[in-house]
Protein backbone atom coordinates (compact mmCIF):
# COMPACT_ATOMS: atom_id res chain seq x y z
CA UNK A 1 0.00 0.00 0.00
CA UNK A 2 1.21 3.54 -0.59
CA UNK A 3 0.93 5.69 1.65
CA UNK A 4 -0.40 9.38 0.98
CA UNK A 5 1.48 12.47 1.79
CA UNK A 6 -1.54 14.16 3.18
CA UNK A 7 -1.34 11.60 6.58
CA UNK A 8 1.22 12.92 8.49
CA UNK A 9 -0.54 16.14 8.38
CA UNK A 10 -4.14 15.51 8.32
CA UNK A 11 -2.68 13.82 11.48
CA UNK A 12 -0.84 16.94 12.51
CA UNK A 13 -3.72 18.90 12.45
CA UNK A 14 -6.52 16.85 14.18
CA UNK A 15 -4.05 16.04 16.74
CA UNK A 16 -2.75 19.90 17.46
CA UNK A 17 -4.80 21.36 20.61
CA UNK A 18 -7.16 23.76 20.33
CA UNK A 19 -8.51 26.44 22.61
CA UNK A 20 -10.21 25.40 25.85
CA UNK A 21 -12.71 27.35 27.58
CA UNK A 22 -13.95 26.63 30.99
CA UNK A 23 -17.56 27.50 30.66
CA UNK A 24 -20.53 27.53 28.14
CA UNK A 25 -21.12 31.48 29.05
CA UNK A 26 -19.83 34.32 28.25
CA UNK A 27 -17.36 35.42 31.48
CA UNK A 28 -20.04 38.59 31.93
CA UNK A 29 -22.76 35.90 32.42
CA UNK A 30 -20.98 33.28 34.49
CA UNK A 31 -22.05 34.95 38.11
CA UNK A 32 -25.31 35.89 36.84
CA UNK A 33 -26.15 31.79 36.38
CA UNK A 34 -24.12 30.83 39.42
CA UNK A 35 -26.32 33.05 41.32
CA UNK A 36 -29.30 31.85 40.08
CA UNK A 37 -27.77 27.71 40.74
CA UNK A 38 -27.05 28.79 44.07
CA UNK A 39 -30.79 30.10 44.56
CA UNK A 40 -31.93 26.76 43.71
CA UNK A 41 -30.15 24.67 45.46
CA UNK A 42 -30.46 26.64 48.76
CA UNK A 43 -34.44 27.49 48.43
CA UNK A 44 -36.32 25.22 46.08
CA UNK A 45 -34.39 21.99 46.45
CA UNK A 46 -35.16 22.12 49.37
CA UNK A 47 -38.80 23.09 49.53
CA UNK A 48 -39.61 20.71 46.83
CA UNK A 49 -37.61 17.94 48.70
CA UNK A 50 -39.72 18.54 51.90
CA UNK A 51 -42.70 18.24 49.32
CA UNK A 52 -42.31 14.59 47.78
CA UNK A 53 -41.26 13.46 51.32
CA UNK A 54 -44.68 14.48 52.50
CA UNK A 55 -46.74 13.27 49.54
CA UNK A 56 -44.72 9.88 49.38
CA UNK A 57 -45.96 9.76 53.26
CA UNK A 58 -49.08 10.73 52.96
CA UNK A 59 -50.11 8.32 49.32
CA UNK A 60 -50.83 5.25 51.56
CA UNK A 61 -53.44 8.02 53.44
CA UNK A 62 -55.24 8.86 50.02
CA UNK A 63 -54.84 4.55 48.66
CA UNK A 64 -56.68 3.51 51.69
CA UNK A 65 -59.38 6.58 51.52
CA UNK A 66 -59.91 5.87 47.20
CA UNK A 67 -60.64 2.24 48.05
CA UNK A 68 -62.59 2.36 50.99
CA UNK A 69 -60.00 0.60 52.93
CA UNK A 70 -61.90 -0.53 56.63
CA UNK A 71 -58.87 0.31 58.50
CA UNK A 72 -57.95 3.91 56.87
CA UNK A 73 -58.04 5.79 60.02
CA UNK A 74 -55.23 2.85 61.61
CA UNK A 75 -53.51 3.90 58.21
CA UNK A 76 -53.34 7.27 58.42
CA UNK A 77 -52.10 6.79 62.38
CA UNK A 78 -49.13 4.81 60.58
CA UNK A 79 -48.25 7.98 57.92
CA UNK A 80 -48.14 10.32 60.06
CA UNK A 81 -46.23 8.47 62.80
CA UNK A 82 -44.21 7.16 59.51
CA UNK A 83 -43.00 11.24 59.03
CA UNK A 84 -41.64 11.35 62.92
CA UNK A 85 -39.43 8.24 62.24
CA UNK A 86 -37.98 9.03 59.47
CA UNK A 87 -40.03 6.82 56.61
CA UNK A 88 -39.17 3.87 57.97
CA UNK A 89 -42.59 2.82 58.49
CA UNK A 90 -43.99 4.04 55.36
CA UNK A 91 -43.71 0.83 53.46
CA UNK A 92 -45.15 -1.10 55.50
CA UNK A 93 -48.49 1.81 55.23
CA UNK A 94 -48.16 0.83 51.53
CA UNK A 95 -48.61 -2.51 51.83
CA UNK A 96 -51.54 -2.15 53.89
CA UNK A 97 -53.26 0.23 52.00
CA UNK A 98 -53.00 -1.99 49.45
CA UNK A 99 -54.51 -5.09 51.04
CA UNK A 100 -57.64 -6.04 52.72
CA UNK A 101 -58.11 -7.51 55.84
CA UNK A 102 -58.68 -11.44 55.36
CA UNK A 103 -61.44 -12.19 58.34
CA UNK A 104 -62.64 -8.50 58.48
CA UNK A 105 -66.73 -8.65 57.28
CA UNK A 106 -67.14 -12.22 58.58
CA UNK A 107 -66.32 -10.52 61.85
CA UNK A 108 -68.33 -6.97 61.00
CA UNK A 109 -70.12 -7.56 58.41
CA UNK A 110 -68.64 -5.11 55.74
CA UNK A 111 -65.48 -4.69 54.28
CA UNK A 112 -66.00 -1.03 53.62
CA UNK A 113 -65.15 1.84 55.53
CA UNK A 114 -67.38 3.18 58.29
CA UNK A 115 -66.63 6.20 60.51
CA UNK A 116 -66.89 5.65 63.79
CA UNK A 117 -69.26 8.77 64.35
CA UNK A 118 -71.96 7.21 61.97
CA UNK A 119 -71.69 3.56 63.45
CA UNK A 120 -72.22 5.89 66.81
CA UNK A 121 -75.33 7.33 65.48
CA UNK A 122 -76.89 4.29 64.33
CA UNK A 123 -76.91 2.66 67.40
CA UNK A 124 -78.19 5.58 69.40
CA UNK A 125 -81.18 5.39 66.76
CA UNK A 126 -82.14 2.04 67.70
CA UNK A 127 -81.63 2.41 71.27
CA UNK A 128 -84.53 5.15 70.52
Amino acid sequence: MKKSIFTPAVLAIVLTPSLANASFLPPDLIDGFANIISWVVLIVLPVGFIAGFWYVHILPDTIAKRRQHPQRDAIHALCLLSLFVGGLLWPFAYLWAYTRPTMYKLAYGTDKYAPLEKEHQEEQAEVK
